[in-house]
């Protein structure tokens, strides 16, 4: 295994709901530990996505007058664009109805089934649709499942998997490797469970039809968790390609507590049973309450995350999750005391130290960075010495804990640094200093470097949890991105990365100081209205005579914003460009819009661009155009080009945006 290679993955979120601060809080840990192995140096790959099968999504669709796919590509839409929301940088986003992840699903259940792990039989006995799982008389509580839902009489023909073969060799597994699942404390329930003995699982249905179909026995679909499961593979392209050599087994998952036993149960034996190596490691966290109660659609106390990021911000928001609570436990996502930590953490520590630094050195050096100086400097006196005592100890500290995934502890670590940083400008003194003129010039000079350069060290420490507001810091001192590594926050690089004599930022506001109450959850589960949460809302009464100055001459009428946001467009990659087959001036194009099937656009461009140079281009598609026939090919939207004739240009999305996500 090569250790430089990190793989990181989040459930596939099943789509018969929106986001909520669950979702939000596991799609974050992942980014952050994928953007904390990328400042290591380390080859990260981050995974996320969601699961379309099944027949809760079945009997959804249907009681919505939809079909299953149009009702998947509905709920799908919105997780895709939370990971923008949260600023999460994805490699990937996973889709179970995507053809390139049926096909693996299909190729592992034909190498299980050549293993002999795979038999036809008849079930029996209680299944909760709302889990997409089956239980025992012995762990029905109250008639229901474990986790409330209702369950109901099962009796259909299914193919089993061989479960029972694998209870010792997964027991053994969990010896050699005491670290495979963590928490140790959720490792420990499940290894109690395995050593009671393992019982085959059925793992295909016939009672409904929306899932993968079984290799040769069109009858039955695969059961959802072989289905979803495959997905840490598929989206790899598989045991036999590129992507899958370089990062599995180095894979890391990080699940919600509840779907724990899929994960360290049943996952690790379809691997066995396909004779492909193990995950590294499966970390679960615990569950988040509102304000000491449970999520629940009926009390409409889901935190939205567009909501949360809309009025504090995605990294303030990011902060919170992150530090209120030990990454395994459960928490109470409190209005209260996310204000408190924006407001004493952010604002107050990180935010004062910023802005004190800068604001000194705009009054005593006008905003010029003096020359750099390191601890080999012969004025370095024990404040200093005490500072980058500090500093070096946070830095242990900060790695230990993110190698136990604790968020919380390494950002109180990070936060000592802050602190001192405070402590030394209260120590030092810059004030007295630059009243005494040229006989203490240089002292001053060196602690106005030195707390540069300690916001340089928190800074790039801080990239993996804060990344928008850490980028903005660096480019404020004028840290040349290509030093942003872990590696330059050594102590013994103290002095060398930042040069003196640039003239920086004068001032920067990082993070604004927030008042309540603040409005967070969303009454509907609407997956439209998500959009919504983070969009400005229109004021049809507002109709100024100054605005209608502004547009005299347009010759265009005006619309209202609910007009606007009836218009999806999305980022479009084209993949295949040729001349139309009926029509000179327009080409047929092939674009991915995130979607489970490309889409043909036909656009009038021929004139100005040849097919060959349009492949790979990121243009923006409105994909909510009623299709219709151009010249005898379907057009399934419209690419958005300004200009006319000869000065037409496409619209092109610079490189961020994945496909399918929105434009607004």
């Amino acid at each position: 295994m090569n250790t430089n290679q990190f793989y990181v993955t989040t459930p596939i979120y099943y789509v018969n709901d929106v986001p909520h601060v669950g979702h939000a809080y596991t799609t974050l840990a992942a980014d952050t530990l994928s953007r904390w192995h990328r400042l290591l140096g380390h080859d990260s790959y981050f995974l996320t996505g969601t699961d379309e099968h099944g027949l809760k999504i079945e009997q959804a669709a249907r009681n919505s007058g939809v079909s299953p796919q149009e009702h998947a590509d509905r709920y799908s839409k919105p997780f895709r664009d939370l990971c923008g929301v949260i600023d999460a940088q994805n490699n990937d986003f996973i889709r179970t109805t995507e053809m390139r992840h049926q096909k693996i699903v299909q190729e592992m259940w034909q190498r299980m089934e050549a293993n002999g792990d795979i038999y036809l039989g008849e079930y029996a006995g209680w299944y909760s649709v709302s889990d997409e799982a089956y239980f025992t008389e012995d762990e029905l509580i109250n008639g229901k499942a474990p986790s409330g839902h209702p369950v109901e009489w099962v009796v259909e023909k299914s193919y089993f998997f061989r479960l029972s073969k694998y209870t010792d060799a997964l027991l053994a597994h969990f010896e050699a490797h005491p670290d495979f699942v963590l928490p140790h404390t959720r490792a420990n329930e499940i290894k109690r469970f395995v050593e009671q003995g393992l019982k085959d699982i059925s793992i295909s249905r016939t009672s409904f039809s929306w899932g993968v179909p079984v290799p040769n026995d069109k009858e039955h679909v695969t059961y959802v968790w072989v289905d979803a499961l495959t997905n840490y593979i598929s989206a790899l392209g598989g045991p036999n390609a590129e992507l899958y050599q370089k990062f599995w087994p180095s894979v890391h998952h990080i699940i919600g507590k509840d779907i724990l036993r899929f994960h360290a149960v049943y996952w690790p034996c379809f691997l066995m049973s396909a004779k492909l190596p193990l995950p590294q490691q499966i970390i679960a966290h615990g569950w988040w309450t509102v304000e000491g109660e449970k999520m629940s659609k009926s009390k409409g106390n889901a935190i939205d995350p567009l909501k949360a990021v809309a009025a504090v911000g995605a990294d303030a928001f990011r902060y919170f999750l992150l530090r209120e609570i030990p990454f395994g436990s459960d928490g109470d996502f409190s209005q209260s005391a996310l204000i408190t930590r924006i407001n004493s953490e952010l604002a107050n520590d990180y935010g004062n130290l910023l802005n004190r630094t800068l604001g000194m050195l705009k009054k005593y050096r006008k905003s010029v960075l003096p020359q750099e100086v390191t601890p080999q400097d012969r004025a370095w006196s024990s404040l200093e010495e005490q500072l980058l005592s500090t500093v070096a100890e946070a830095r242990l500290e900060l790695v230990k804990q993110m190698k136990n995934y604790r968020f919380h502890d390494a950002l109180r670590a990070i936060w000592t640094a802050v602190s001192a940083g405070n402590k030394y400008v209260d120590s030092a003194a810059p004030w007295t200093l630059a009243k005494a003129g040229e006989d203490k010039a240089k002292d001053l000079d060196r602690v106005l470097y030195n707390l540069i350069e300690l916001l340089r060290v928190i800074g790039v420490w801080t990239l993996p949890f804060l990344p928008s507001k850490s980028q903005e810091l660096l480019q404020a001192i004028k840290v040349d991105e290509s030093t942003w590594s872990f590696e330059n926050t050594r102590v013994e690089a103290w002095g060398t990365v930042l040069k003196g004599g640039q003239e920086l930022s004068s001032g920067l506001a990082l993070f604004p100081r927030v008042e309540g109450p603040l409005q967070l959850t969303r009454k509907t589960q609407d997956p439209e209205s998500t959009a919504e949460s983070i969009e400005p809302k229109s004021n049809k009464n507002s109709k100024s005579k100054s605005k209608d100055k502004s547009i005299q001459g347009s010759g265009q009428a005006m619309i209202d914003f609910e007009d606007f946001t009836k218009l999806a467009i999305k980022v479009a990659v084209i993949v295949e460009a040729e001349v139309h087959p009926n029509a000179d001036r327009l080409l047929k194009l092939t674009v991915d819009a995130g979607e489970s099937e490309l889409r043909t656009v036909c656009a009038g461009i021929a004139g100005v661009y040849q097919a060959s140079t349009l492949i790979g281009k990121r243009v923006a598609l409105l994909s909510n155009l009623k299709p219709r026939k151009i010249r005898g090919v379907l057009s399934q939207g419209m690419i958005l080009a300004a200009g006319e004739g000869e000065t037409m240009r496409l619209v092109e999305v610079p490189e961020g945006p994945q496909a399918g996500e929105s434009i607004r």
